[in-house]
């Protein structure tokens, strides 16, 4: 069973690593907002990335569509050209970004909790998601994520439970910096 007060904490947490690792720059606004309607969900692919331990797998999800904004975004992320961005390009930067994200997941939970492993991402076509109930999962939450009013994106959290997770994080504490994306 998963606490109520873990439940919160792991949307805090949540909240805070997707504000960090989804913006180009610090003048970026960054709203993320719980939905209820998957349907919501239109992106066609997703960045699938896992944190486990003996008693929890989290598995967190960022949905994308290459098009566009999208490339533009991720670009500037990468300080880099939209213009000259190939796919391959493209898909290391979101990979990255997903690492940054769920990164920051790992090293909260680390607080918690001992012997923590990280997953590398994983690309997958959306339709995979329609299958995240099979997993029988303690929690499952969706957030909506729209960056300057003119990108809208969407996240997932999954928390399959093996035993009773219970933890709080201080709610009170201010955005960090995780760090800027730096490929080699």
């Amino acid at each position: 069973m998963i606490s109520h007060q873990a439940k919160s904490a792991l949307d805090f947490i949540i909240t805070g690593a997707l504000k960090s690792a989804l913006v180009s720059s610090p003048e970026d606004r960054c709203e993320v907002t719980v939905i209820e309607d998957t349907k919501e969900i239109t992106e066609k692919k997703v960045v699938l990335l896992t944190v486990s331990s003996y008693v929890f797998r989290v598995m967190t999800m960022l949905y994308f569509t290459l098009n566009k904004d999208t490339k533009a975004h991720f670009a500037a992320i990468n300080r880099s050209d939209a213009q000259g961005m190939s796919e391959s390009d493209f898909l290391d930067v979101i990979c990255e970004c997903g690492n940054i994200f769920c990164g920051a997941l790992n090293r909260e939970l680390a607080n918690h909790f001992p012997h923590l492993g990280m997953s590398t991402p994983n690309v997958l076509d959306r339709d995979c998601m329609d299958y995240l109930t099979e997993l029988d999962a303690g929690y499952t939450q969706h957030f909506k994520i729209s960056i300057n009013d003119n990108l809208t994106m969407h996240a997932s959290l999954c928390v399959c439970d093996f035993a009773d997770i219970d933890f709080t994080v201080d709610m009170t504490q201010t955005e960090e910096s995780n760090g800027e994306l730096e490929l080699f």
